[in-house]
């Protein structure tokens, strides 16, 4: 029935065959040209993730800007003249750019202890470095001893200091986002309607409009600011810092990736084919075939709105590399066709060639894409995105390699291999002698794997940090290194304290006070409505997780209620500050400067209040989900309040709500991927003892990157984590090539040793040359800037050539030794 309908079509109409086909790739070409990139931090977080939405909420509460830093080392003095007037410049010409709202340093930011003065002429006269003329000692001594400012807004050294530029405020990107979660909540729970959901498509496609104008925006801004430091890099050090900066800077790296996985890949596959094959036509064959696989699989990633992530980045490279797989294995099968059959047609070599590994090669890609499938059970988008992209990159790369292949071959004459052209390895003669002679050391050495890999997965860490993604060589890594030691930190982490009766015991006291006062003293009461707010009980509790956390080493610079109070006490002559004296601060002091020291810490009319942290992310003692835990469970303790009740909130918390949630995924879909693929070798290979064999012969190899990674201490993260689906969706391939090649073999004179002997001097080659581009192929991550693409390479490359080692070592022996096909024929085995 194949071979029926391979004569009808691809070797009868080869031409037609190739036009319709090319007429599909042109149109996914196009939609190629829609592909996009997605570096944002939604792109790492949960949708379903309900500390998303408390965090989201929190954000609206507090006056929290987004925002970028930039880190200015002058090479004089910070507060001499040259380094301030250079300072006010920058400072200048970055509220000049249309997304800056305003910009904070150390020349605007109230002085509260230059010189101490009475709260009541504070409140009336606020000074700043640049209104007004301090003595630069005071300002010197208060920048680096005041609660607010201290390891913030200037280094322990004095030499570096950080100017805040916010961005204005986007209402509308808050606006979709709430419209967007009503809607996805009613589709989850089954209650949306049809007119809902039509809705909810149309919201889906404005808000990516929005999106796309967004970070635009914001890529030309952080540009103009790049622009503007440039100019002053001869006075002072300047680093970019934020997380939009971040973002915008991945989709740069990504970008850069792809061309250099693509252009540099394709090279290197130039390379490898001509030192193999040294004949043209198997050098522009499967660069035909891949070029139109590669475009044809970004053409469907645009028509689906499949974003690339800094997790698919390497889709490229991914596609390239098992589309070259499957082609190597027809190229090898038809020359030894063609070297066994020297006179055969071109018709039969071809026909024979597609008909002889079609059944291998589809079940080797059906695993593949359960490989990559496993991913898809993921609870994030972009990872899921990744099992959809590459499962769907597969199918077409099956589908084009087995229509362009036959198509051209059968327009041309036949192609005989020359004995120059004839690569031959010695992996395959080395291996074919330890299987012979020393099979009981093959076996030890699995076992010793196996024990490695066990005691090494036990030290496995599930971490990263946002600056642990770059190389030490980028500009993004050295002003996030500035500001993580000199500036506080990097990762917010927030704890957000709730008040759970004081609204209504405030409501009592005044509903019992109006019955008794006139009019004019319950406006009186209600005009100061604030002070009642500033209870004592209140005051300690947030004091006391504020010290708290102040004494976790993991944590950098820690802002609150409590700062002011702190300073406070040191203005008010050493007194502490009363419900009254706060009160009238947020009433009085002026809005600019209440946003730097009130508002991103207390919300009144939720009867909140907000303690926030920067995590020290370079801390190689970090470690997120235990610190989160460690301090849940000694916060109840530290607040001592049955009426406070707390949450974490921010950045960090949903950071690792997305590493836990991928780890346990992974794992768990891990055992379903072997599952399914031990079901698929059953139905191959009808055999519970070959799938068995098949089955071990991958788990032992994909076993060594677990262990590899404990015992090296290289964290799992959202790359790493891919890398065992992925590898064993690509190594399962040559177990399933080696295993029906061996059966035919075998059934030529029932003998193991010998169907070993021929297997590897035949489908051995082929195995070889293909994990030999995959390995080349992967080793080209190394030349990504970001941290979590090169361990992902070197760790694919480790695994694949281990994977190619017990597809030639422990399978045959396997195989010889526990003898799936029966035993015809009586052999004195070596084992």
């Amino acid at each position: 029935m194949t071979k029926k309908i391979f004569d009808l079509t691809v070797i009868k109409h080869p031409f037609k065959t190739v036009f319709i086909l090319l007429l599909g790739v042109i149109f996914l070409g196009y939609y190629s040209t829609k592909l996009e990139i997605d570096a944002s931090s939604e792109t790492l977080l949960l949708d379903n993730d309900k500390d998303l939405q408390f965090a989201r909420k929190v954000s609206k509460l507090y006056y929290n800007p987004d925002f970028l830093l930039i880190t200015y080392s002058p090479k004089e003095d910070l507060l001499s003249e040259e380094s301030l007037k250079t300072l006010k410049k920058l400072s200048n010409e970055l509220i000049k750019l249309e997304n800056i709202d305003s910009v904070t340093s150390i020349l605007n930011v109230p002085l509260l202890q230059s010189p101490v003065q009475k709260l009541s002429k504070l409140v009336d006269n606020v000074r700043t470095l640049e209104k007004s003329n301090p003595n630069k000692e005071l300002v010197k001594k208060e920048f680096l001893e005041s609660e607010i400012y201290k390891n913030a807004l200037v280094s322990a050294d004095f030499k570096t200091t950080a100017l805040v530029l916010n961005l204005k405020e986007n209402k509308e990107y808050f606006n979709f986002i709430d419209k967007r979660k009503e809607l996805l909540d009613k589709k989850r729970a089954n209650t949306i309607s049809k007119e809902e959901l039509v809705k909810l498509n149309q919201i889906q496609i404005d808000f990516k409009k929005f999106r796309d104008i967004q970070r635009a925006e914001n890529s030309q801004t952080i540009s103009e600011i790049r622009d503007i430091i440039s100019k002053y890099q001869n006075e002072a050090s300047l680093f970019l810092g934020g997380v939009n900066m971040i973002a915008d800077d991945i989709i740069t790296f990504v970008k850069n990736d792809l061309v250099i996985y693509g252009s540099t890949l394709i090279l290197l596959l130039i390379f490898i084919l001509w030192i193999i094959f040294k004949q043209s036509i198997w050098i522009t064959l499967p660069l035909l075939i891949c070029i139109l696989s590669v475009v044809s699989t970004a053409g469907a990633l645009g028509f689906f709105a499949w974003e690339v992530t800094v997790i698919s980045s390497n889709f490229i490279a991914l596609q390239l590399i098992i589309t070259i797989s499957i082609v190597l294995h027809l190229i090898v099968r038809y020359r030894e066709l063609s070297s066994k059959y020297k006179h055969a047609s071109q018709y039969k070599l071809v026909i024979n060639t597609i008909l002889s590994k079609l059944n291998p090669s589809f079940f080797a890609i059906i695993t593949t894409i359960a490989g990559f499938g496993s991913l898809v059970l993921s609870g994030i988008q972009p990872v899921k995105n990744l099992g959809w992209m590459m499962s769907t990159g597969i199918a077409i790369s099956l589908l084009i390699a087995f229509i362009v292949f036959p198509a051209v071959l059968i327009l041309l004459k036949r192609v005989n291999s020359t004995k120059e052209s004839n690569f031959k390895l010695n992996t395959i003669s080395i291996s074919t002698y330890l299987v012979e002679n020393h099979g009981r050391k093959i076996i030890l050495g699995s076992i010793l794997v196996v024990i490695f890999s066990l005691t090494g997965t036990t030290k496995l860490i599930v971490e990263n940090s946002f600056i642990n993604y770059f190389k030490e060589s980028t500009q993004i890594y050295k002003g996030m290194k500035v500001i993580d030691e000199n500036l506080g930190g990097t990762t917010p982490l927030d704890v957000v304290l709730t008040f759970k009766e004081e609204k209504q015991e405030k409501k009592e006291e005044k509903k019992e006070e109006s019955s008794f006062d006139s009019f004019e003293d319950e406006f009186a009461i209600d005009s100061n409505d604030k002070q009642y707010w500033f209870t004592k009980d209140k005051l300690d509790a947030i004091t006391r997780v504020h010290n708290y956390l102040e004494t976790i080493d993991e944590i950098g610079k820690v802002q609150s209620l409590a700062t002011l109070t702190k300073v406070g006490k040191l203005l008010n002559e050493g007194k502490e500050l009363d419900s009254f004296t706060l009160a009238l601060l947020y009433n009085k002091l002026p809005q600019e400067y209440k946003k730097i020291i009130l508002s991103p810490y207390i919300n009144i009319e939720n009867n909140q209040a907000r303690i926030t942290t920067r995590i020290i992310d370079s801390n190689p003692e970090l470690r997120r989900d235990e610190l989160l835990k460690k301090i849940n469970s000694e916060l109840p303790e530290v607040i001592n309040s049955s009426n406070i009740e707390f949450r974490l909130s921010n950045l960090m918390v949903l950071y690792n709500n997305m590493l836990q949630s991928l780890f346990d995924s992974q794992i768990k879909t891990l055992g379903f991927v072997v599952v399914i693929l031990f079901i698929m070798f059953l139905i191959l290979f009808r055999s519970v003892l070959i799938a068995t064999i098949a089955i071990l012969v991958n788990i032992v190899p994909i076993s060594i990157i677990f262990g590899i990674m404990g015992w090296l201490n290289i964290p799992l993260d959202i790359m790493t984590i891919t890398i065992a689906a992925i590898s064993i969706g690509i190594g399962v391939d040559d177990t399933i090539h080696y295993i029906h090649r061996f059966h035919e073999e075998y059934k030529k004179d029932h003998n193991y040793l010998e169907a070993m002997k021929r297997s590897h001097e035949s489908i051995g080659y082929a195995m070889t040359y293909t994990s030999l581009v995959v390995i080349v192929g992967f080793s080209i991550l190394v030349l990504s800037n970001l941290i979590p693409t090169i361990y992902f390479g070197l760790l694919t490359v480790i695994v694949m050539a281990t994977m190619l080692s017990s597809a030639l070592l422990l399978l045959p022996k396997l195989l010889i030794l526990l003898k799936p096909y029966g035993d015809k024929k009586v052999r004195t085995l070596k084992i």
